[in-house]
């Protein structure tokens, strides 16, 4: 049996993430919040919750994706990351599960690839609820 990761007290809008993500540096700021924007945007059974300090978006009460903040980048991050399927080779990490994609202000990013990433996080994690 594929044991899933649960989360409880996810929600469907959680202020708490707003006011982290305002809370940035500037420089990082809009990053972050670029890209959290984009898994809320996944889908209506999309929850969100902070975890670990970090904003986290969730099917249901699991996770599939995260952002967070660091010195100088930010890292979109992907609970089941090593099972996806990363053509572009933005994934980093070599944990069992977790890989995350580390974005820095000023650089370039594949944000077709990024997206596509966060979508497919999404569906893998949908699938996963229902085997």
């Amino acid at each position: 049996m594929n044991e899933i990761l649960r989360f409880t007290g996810a929600v469907k809008h959680d202020s708490a993430i707003d006011a982290w993500l305002r809370g940035r540096p500037d420089d990082l700021r809009p990053l972050a919040s670029q890209w959290f924007a984009e898994m809320r945007q996944c889908g209506d059974d999309v929850r969100e919750l902070m975890h670990d300090g970090c904003p986290t978006a969730c099917v249901e009460d699991a996770p599939f994706g995260y952002v967070n903040v660091f010195r100088d980048h930010v890292n979109v991050g992907f609970f089941h990351g090593a099972a996806l399927e990363d053509h572009a080779r933005l994934l980093e990490g070599s944990g069992k599960r977790m890989r995350h994609v580390k974005l820095r202000p000023g650089r370039e990013v594949n944000v077709i690839a990024l997206s596509e990433l966060i979508k497919t996080a999404h569906l893998d994690i949908r699938a996963r609820l229902h085997e």
